[in-house]
This record gives C-alpha cells, sequence and structure tokens, in this order.
C-alpha cells in the first residue's frame, strides 16, 4: 500500500487497485478506517483525537489526494503530501 503521509503515527496511504468512490486508508496502531475523499465520509474505528487529526489533514489536501486518486487509477507513481504539523 504506497504511503501518502506519515504524521504523528498515523499513515496514510491508498491502493492502486481499488474502485470507486475515491478514498484513502489511514491507519493508527491496530485501527485502520477508510475516508472518501469528496465527502470525508469515514468507515471504520479509530481513536478520537486520531481521526480529528486525519480529518483535518484530509480538509488541507482534498485536492493533492484526488490528484493521488487518479494517478493511482492510471497505475502512475503517487506524490507525497505534506504531514500534519
Amino acid at each position: 500500500m504506497p504511503e501518502l503521509s506519515r504524521f504523528l503515527g498515523i499513515v496514510i496511504a491508498m491502493f492502486y487497485r481499488e474502485h470507486g468512490p475515491a478514498h484513502y486508508h489511514a491507519v493508527y496502531g491496530e485501527y485502520e478506517v477508510t475516508v472518501e475523499i469528496e465527502t470525508g465520509t469515514v468507515f471504520g474505528r479509530f481513536p478520537r483525537r486520531a481521526l480529528n487529526l486525519v480529518l483535518e489533514w484530509h480538509n488541507l489536501h482534498k485536492r493533492e489526494l484526488m490528484e493521488d486518486w487518479e494517478l493511482a487509477r492510471e497505475r502512475r507513481p503517487l506524490k507525497k503530501i505534506l504531514p500534519l504539523e
């Protein structure tokens, strides 16, 4: 799973062979969620504080996430996205 970003123990990644809607995965320890890029809808379980950080990052990088989604669909290398600081 290609890693897009990593911050505060959270790993953000996207698979190449995924199907729509456009989304990414966030992993924090034993927890994993899937987040739809357009809507910010979250599927899965995550500690509240870590989820709030992911959603803050999501709002800052939505356009870049969509660009990476299109690259993944074309099986092209994904671009790293700046971590949350």
